[in-house]
């Protein structure tokens, strides 16, 4: 194939879009499809897998035809995907026996709690890298088993599947030959065991979940099966798989010890690259699996921020700021600085380092003299002001990693991605809130990218990881500007309005 193509499949919590790559990660085309998002009751997220699946397809032959390929010119697909959102599946219909689970779903937290009040936590930990909280698939997986009228009945006699939207898409994809995932994406179910990369019989017991409902674990580079030659218009192997955050890892070229990065999109997702041994976390962020690539695994360290974006999506619908989010950034830039509007965007709970289901926002401070332009700064401030929790949090736990030399001119970098990172005004408030420096890619779409490049590698388009990270895209830098009193009193401020939301 003298021009080899990658169609990369991102199927996220909001939209699902295909991005059409050459092999040096420049984007061709690219399409995509709304997701529609059910709340059935307080705290419950759902999807429609089918829809899901459908728009995949759709996406996948729009941007070969935006791009006036033919599919005969596309190498391979990877896949990315929200990660610990499920679905539970007939094997013999192919149709879900519910609506898919998301990953924002809160309704197993009573089911957390009881198992945290029985002392399991710390053999969850050493087993997953994972602490018990209802965002992890498998107290999910269990609630549609014991929920759904003859489903637990339906799993033990073999007619059920399950797996993490990955799985689901490339079931459907390949018309049912096969039923894998990969390594991040598995990492991510309470039921893994991440040094024996292994399913966990300990877990499965402990979840009561049969293992036998889960997929194959494979290579982020592994050979996941080629799709059905109708769906397309000729099979087309798929060759990469990975959670998103961890395909806008390799997208950001972070492939060695202390390379970090953030992506803001609905949430936030920090993530440490620790290497080849894991490092526990003291500090409750997640032990999680980075890559697992020619049967070598990489770790990092994650922390999870539930509402990043989210929170300016909610000023402008919510509250009716309009314009989106660049009206909501313009009504923030307005803002009075002196004010000391704190919003606390826990709307689903707080992830790490709280991991605390039942806190709910609040805004704190408000004043006379305060209004929409404040609270909207504080919107934008509580991504920032969230992540310097995971900041402080990484340093306690990996230092030596954490302040490793990874190529910044100023010590610790960070390289950030995601909606919010297109804001040059917010990354240059994150480098100030966070008192580190802060590389915005220039090219947004890291996630499709690493999932693209995890592709290439797997179908021979890049020798290896490293000659596949040097498609990454250029960046630009924002270095902290903000001194050292009005930061440390700002994130002083953030703590005390956490202290008011927990539960």
């Amino acid at each position: 194939m003298a021009d080899p193509l990658i169609l990369a499949l991102d199927q996220g919590t909001t939209s699902t879009r295909a991005i059409l790559f050459d092999a040096q990660g420049r984007a061709l085309a690219e399409a995509g499809r709304p997701l529609e998002q059910f709340y059935p009751a307080d705290g419950w997220v759902e999807h429609d897998a089918e829809a899901i699946f459908q728009a995949c397809v759709e996406v996948l032959r729009e941007a070969v035809r935006k791009a006036a390929r033919a599919m005969s010119d596309v190498a391979a697909i990877g896949i990315t995907n929200q990660r610990e959102t499920v679905v539970v599946w007939d094997r013999r219909t192919g149709k879900p026996i519910h609506r898919a689970i998301v990953w924002q779903d809160r309704r197993t937290a009573q089911a957390c709690e009881k198992l945290r009040d029985e002392g399991r936590e710390g053999q969850v930990t050493e087993i997953t890298g994972l602490l018990l909280d209802p965002y992890f698939s498998g107290t999910k997986i269990a609630w549609l088993l014991d929920r759904v009228d003859g489903a637990r009945a339906a799993a033990e006699a073999g007619e059920l599947l399950a797996g993490t939207i990955d799985t689901w898409v490339i079931w459907k994809l390949t018309g049912g030959k096969v039923h894998a995932s990969d390594a991040t994406n598995a990492s991510r179910t309470l039921l893994f065991d991440i040094r024996k990369q292994a399913w966990s019989a300990d877990m499965g017991e402990m979840l009561s979940v049969q293992l036998a409902l889960m997929p194959e674990v494979r290579d982020c580079t592994g050979d996941f099966g080629e799709t059905e030659a109708g769906l397309l218009g000729r099979a087309i192997p798929i060759r990469g798989v990975a959670g998103d955050q961890q395909a806008a890892l390799m997208g950001q070229g972070c492939i060695r010890p202390g390379e970090m990065k953030a992506t803001y999109g609905t949430g936030c997702f920090m993530l440490l690259n620790t290497g080849e041994t894991p490092a526990p976390s003291r500090s409750r962020l997640l032990t999680t699996v980075a890559a697992r690539v020619g049967g070598k695994t990489t770790y990092a360290l994650e922390g999870a921020i539930f509402i990043a974006g989210a929170a300016i999506q909610w000023m402008n619908d919510g509250l009716n700021v309009g314009g989106g989010p660049q009206g909501v950034e313009r009504l923030a830039m307005d803002a009075r600085d002196d004010l000391g509007v704190v919003l606390v965007p826990a709307f689903t709970g707080l992830g790490a380092p709280w991991w605390d289901a039942g806190a709910r926002g609040a805004i704190v401070g408000l004043t006379r003299d305060a209004g929409l332009a404040e609270i909207a700064r504080a919107a934008f401030d509580a991504s920032a002001l969230q992540t310097r929790d995971l900041i402080e949090a990484m340093r306690a736990d990996a230092p030596e990693t954490f302040h490793a030399p990874n190529g910044a001119k100023n010590g610790v970098e960070m390289r950030i991605d995601g909606g919010m990172s297109r804001s040059a005004w917010f990354s240059q408030r994150l480098a100030d809130l966070t008192g580190i420096s802060v590389c915005r890619a220039t090219y947004g779409e890291t996630t499709a990218l690493g999932a693209a490049l995890f592709a290439g590698v797997g179908s021979g388009v890049y020798r290896d990881v490293e000659e596949a990270a040097a498609a990454r895209p250029k960046t630009e830098p924002f270095a902290p500007a903000m001194d050292t009193h009005r930061r440390e009193a700002a994130y002083a401020r953030w703590l005390d309005a956490v202290e008011r939301v927990r539960s």
